[in-house]
């Protein structure tokens, strides 16, 4: 009975060891193919160029195997998130708002409550004061939610005088799709290079590999800042706001026309008669200082040149025949 047993027991770990080995055979050839291009595609060919004797090489064994089919089993489960994310567009919505208030600060103010009631936050903030110490200028940066987007830019229109605004949108649904593929490509390369590193035995082998896996490292560091970027830009819009102070307008309106007659015309002419007064009144301002010269200087000169011409004598007269 034990020999039977033990017997019985072999067979069915050798069929469990079969099945196991189909089912890995199965799930690993759609995954290596994808492995492969994923690998190709980041340029580095760690896999498929890797010296013999390491644990990726044709003579790898069994560990190499079980990491292509983790590695193919990671990768399909990752394979359903383009296929999620196409099902949802991300866009990214910036706009502007230009408004006026002789009131600048409660604008601002009134700019702030509308931003805390969608569930924003005011990211920068600029304010220019007058000579009396008053606002005179506000810019204001504010971030809401996409969702709230549109309702926030009405919401802004009425906070005070409206003059201007604009809305603009990108849609970026193939670039967040595209990056989000080569992220989970790229994880799944860098997983496959460490466990190649930690079956590495040949110290050649271990600089090639950490060579690698450095540079790999580092692309998944900036496909990750860049998937960063675009989550922020898609999750919250940008909304530029100018408050400003209106600018005075001291003309007065024009009143009726008043009809033509000796009223108006001796209106008229009094203005032109002042006009003609102020013209002369500048004119003399502007001669007296020089009139007061020669009153100094030439009236002296002149009584001086009329007593010499009265103190010489005069011709004598002349004698007759």
């Amino acid at each position: 009975m034990t020999t039977a047993h033990l017997l019985r027991s072999r067979t069915a770990g050798l069929v469990a060891a079969l099945s196991m080995t189909a089912l890995l055979a199965a799930c690993s050839s759609p995954g290596d193919d994808n492995g492969d291009s994923a690998s190709a595609g980041d340029g580095g060919g760690a896999v498929s160029s890797l010296p013999e004797g390491t644990a990726d090489s044709p003579g790898g064994g069994a560990g190499a195997a079980g990491s292509k089919a983790g590695a193919a089993d990671r990768d399909g489960a990752g394979g359903a998130g383009p296929t999620t994310a196409a099902m949802e567009r991300s866009v990214v919505s910036s706009g502007s708002v230009s408004l006026t208030s002789k009131d600048v600060a409660t604008a601002r103010q009134d700019v702030q409550r509308v931003v805390d009631a969608q569930g924003g936050d005011v990211t920068e903030e600029e304010t220019t004061t007058a000579d009396d110490g008053a606002a005179s200028y506000a810019r204001l940066v504010v971030r809401v939610p996409s969702a709230k987007f549109g309702a926030t830019m009405e919401a802004l229109e009425q906070v005070a005088t409206f003059r201007s605004s604009s809305r603009g949108s990108d849609d970026v649904t193939t670039e967040v799709i595209d990056t989000g593929a080569r992220v989970r490509a790229q994880e799944a390369s860098l997983e496959r290079v460490e466990l190649l590193l930690a079956d590495a035995r040949d110290l050649k082998d271990v600089i090639w590999i950490e060579s690698q896996l450095t540079s790999r490292q580092a692309e998944l560091d900036s496909l990750k800042s860049q998937q960063a970027w675009l989550r922020d830009q898609t999750s919250l819009s940008t909304i530029t706001v100018d408050i400003t102070v209106p600018e005075d307008r001291a003309e007065e309106p024009d009143g009726p026309d008043e009809p033509a007659g000796f009223l108006a015309g001796l209106r008229g002419g009094t203005g032109a008669l002042g006009a003609t007064a102020t013209v002369l009144a500048t004119v003399v301002g502007a001669l007296l200082p020089f009139a007061v010269v020669v009153g100094v200087l030439g009236v002296p000169l002149w009584l001086v040149v009329r007593r010499r011409r009265a103190g010489r004598p005069g011709p004598a007269p002349a004698e007759s025949a």
